[in-house]
C-alpha cells in the first residue's frame, strides 16, 4: 500500500504546480541565487533582496545543489539582481524540486511504519480501523493537509525536513541511536526551529542510550557509560562543525547567528499564530476598549501595535510588553514536567514522542515569533501516536483538523479556496475513516462544528458585508482566536494525560 498511496499523492501534488504561491517562492529563488552566484562568504551578508538568507548553514549547500540542477531549466533565476523573476521555467523547477525532495519524507514515513508499530502495539489499545497500524500511519502522514497547504501551494520545504525528522525517529524505534543523533543533527543545520524538540532528544538519550534502569525501572547510576555519552557528542559536534566550520574560519559566525535569530521581528507573526500570545495580544485590546469605556484610560492613549497583521515589534497598552527572553523562559518552564516524565519513563519510544509533540507544542504556544507552520511540527508525530490509543487518535483529529484550519489564512485568494477546503476535507475524513477513537463529547462536537461559521464569514461575508476594507485584519483575527481556543485546550488535556500516564 505504501508506495500506491505514495505515486497518488505525488500526481496530486502535480496538479498545484501553477496554483497561487507565496512570497516564500521568492524567498527559495532567490536563496538559489545567492548560493549559485556567490561564494558562501557572501551568502549570509548579501542583502539585494530584502528575503535575505537566514536559515542554517546545511540548508544553504541544499540550495545551491538545487541550483546546480536549476540552471538548465533557466539560468536567469539564479541572477541576484532578478527579483520576483518567475518564468515557467523557474516555477516549474522550483515546484518539482519540493515534490522530488518529498521522497526524503515517504523514506521517513516508511521507516516510522515499519519498525513504530510493532513497539507501539505493546501498550496500545486494540486497533479495529480498516487498515492495519502501518497502513493507517502511511495514509495519515502522506496526506497530510497542512504539508499540501504549505510545501505545494504556499511553497516551502517542510516534507523534506519532516522526513529527515522522522527518519531519527524510525532509528529510534530499532534503537539505533546514534543513526538518531545524527540524523537529528542534520536537520538542526538545516532549519533550525527543530530546537523546539531538542530537550526532547537529549533527554530520551540521555537516559536511555547513556543510562542503564533495574527491572523496576530505577535509574542504576553505576551503569553510566561515557562513551556513550561522548559518542552521541560527537555525532552532533561533527554536523555543527562541518555547517558552522566555513564560516567561523572566515569569522562571519555572529553574521550567521543574527540572521538564524532575528529577535527584531516581533513577538508574533504576520499571521499570528494561534497561540498564547494571540489570545494575550487581543486580551490587551479588550482591555485597552474597556479602559477607555469605564475611564480608566485616557481616549487618546495609544491602541497596542499588533493588530495590523505586519511583522514588527510589538507594543502592548495595559498589559506587560513581552521580551524574547521571557518567551524562552515560560518555554522551558512549561516543558520541564514533561522533560522530568521522559527521565522517569525510560527506554519507551511512545513517551518520547508523547514528550516530543509536548515540547514542540510548548514551543509553538509560547515561542518568540512563532510562524502558524510550525503547527505541523506537532501534527505529524501526533499522527504516530494517534494509532497507539483511542484518546489519542481522537487529539490528533481534534488538533489536525484545528491546526490545519489555522493554515487557511496562508491561501487568501478566491481561487485558492476550493483547493484548501478539499485537502482539508479530505484529510479529515481520512483520519475519522482510518482511526479508532473515544467518543467526542457535545462540546468538542460544537467546537469542531464552529468552524463553519468563521470558515462562513471569513472567506464568503467578510468581504460582501464591506468590512474588508475597514476591518481587513478581522479574518486572520478570528482563524486565530477560534484555533487557539483548540489548539490551547487540546494541548492542557494532552499534557494532564501524559503526566499521569
Amino acid at each position: 500500500m505504501f508506495w500506491t498511496v505514495f505515486i497518488l499523492v505525488s500526481c496530486i501534488k502535480t496538479l498545484y504546480i501553477p496554483s497561487y504561491k507565496s512570497t516564500d517562492f521568492e524567498v527559495h529563488r532567490n536563496w538559489l541565487a545567492i548560493t549559485s552566484s556567490l561564494p558562501y562568504t557572501k551568502w549570509y551578508t548579501e542583502n539585494t533582496s530584502e528575503w535575505t538568507l537566514d536559515y542554517p548553514p546545511y540548508f544553504a549547500w541544499f540550495e545551491f545543489l538545487l541550483s546546480r540542477i536549476a540552471f538548465y531549466f533557466d539560468p536567469e533565476m539564479l541572477k541576484v539582481d532578478n527579483l520576483n523573476y518567475s518564468s515557467w521555467q523557474t516555477i516549474m523547477f522550483q515546484r518539482l524540486s519540493v515534490i522530488m525532495t518529498d521522497l526524503v519524507f515517504a523514506l521517513g514515513v516508511k521507516s516510522c511504519a515499519d519498525h513504530l508499530p510493532p513497539i507501539l502495539g505493546k501498550t496500545a489499545d486494540k486497533h479495529t480501523g480498516i487498515f492495519s497500524r502501518s497502513n493507517t500511519l502511511v495514509i495519515l502522514l502522506l496526506s497530510n493537509a497542512g504539508l499540501f497547504l504549505v510545501d505545494h501551494i504556499h511553497f516551502q520545504y517542510n516534507g523534506f525536513l519532516s522526513g529527515i525528522l522522522l527518519l531519527s525517529i524510525g532509528s529510534l524505534a530499532q534503537g539505533n541511536f546514534m543513526l538518531a543523533s545524527v540524523w537529528f543533527s542534520v536537520l538542526l543545520n538545516l532549519k533550525h526551529i527543530y530546537l523546539y524538540i531538542a530537550p526532547a532528544y537529549g533527554i530520551y538519550m540521555l537516559r536511555s542510550y547513556c543510562f542503564q534502569s533495574s527491572k523496576d525501572g530505577s535509574i542504576l547510576w553505576k551503569s553510566f557509560s561515557l562513551t556513550r555519552l561522548v559518542s552521541l557528542g560527537i555525532a552532533v559536534l561533527a554536523n555543527v562543525a562541518i555547517a558552522f566550520g566555513p564560516f567561523i574560519h572566515s569569522g562571519q559566525l555572529s553574521q550567521v547567528i543574527s540572521r538564524l535569530f532575528p529577535f527584531k521581528r516581533g513577538l508574533c507573526h504576520a499571521y499570528w499564530a494561534p497561540n498564547s500570545w494571540a489570545v494575550y495580544n487581543m486580551a490587551d485590546k479588550l482591555l485597552v476598549v474597556a479602559g477607555k469605556q469605564l475611564g480608566l484610560l485616557d481616549s487618546s492613549s495609544a491602541v497596542a501595535s499588533m493588530t495590523g497583521g505586519l511583522v514588527q515589534d510589538i507594543t502592548h497598552t495595559v498589559l506587560p510588553n513581552i521580551s524574547p527572553l521571557a518567551t524562552a523562559v515560560i518555554t522551558l518552564i512549561s516543558m520541564v514536567p514533561a522533560l522530568v516524565k521522559l527521565w522517569l519513563s525510560p527506554h519507551s519510544v511512545t513517551m518520547f514522542l508523547r514528550c516530543l509533540v509536548l515540547c514542540a507544542w510548548s514551543s509553538y504556544l509560547f515561542g518568540w515569533h512563532v510562524h502558524e507552520k510550525a503547527v505541523l511540527l506537532i501534527i505529524l508525530p501526533m499522527a504516530i501516536l494517534a494509532v497507539v490509543s483511542k484518546q489519542e487518535a481522537k487529539y490528533y483529529i481534534i488538533t489536525s483538523i484545528t491546526g490545519h484550519f489555522s493554515l487557511f489564512p496562508l491561501l487568501f485568494g478566491a481561487v485558492e479556496l476550493p483547493s484548501k477546503l478539499f485537502l482539508h476535507l479530505s484529510h479529515s475524513l481520512l483520519a475519522t475513516q482510518t482511526l479508532t477513537t473515544t467518543s467526542f463529547c457535545k462540546l468538542e462536537k460544537l467546537y469542531l462544528f464552529l468552524s463553519i461559521p468563521v470558515f462562513l464569514w471569513c472567506e464568503v461575508l467578510h468581504s460582501s458585508t464591506g468590512l474588508d476594507t475597514r476591518l481587513p485584519f478581522l479574518p486572520l483575527l478570528l482563524y486565530s482566536l477560534y484555533a487557539a481556543v483548540g489548539i490551547i485546550s487540546t494541548y492542557l488535556r494532552v499534557y494532564r494525560d501524559f503526566l499521569l500516564t
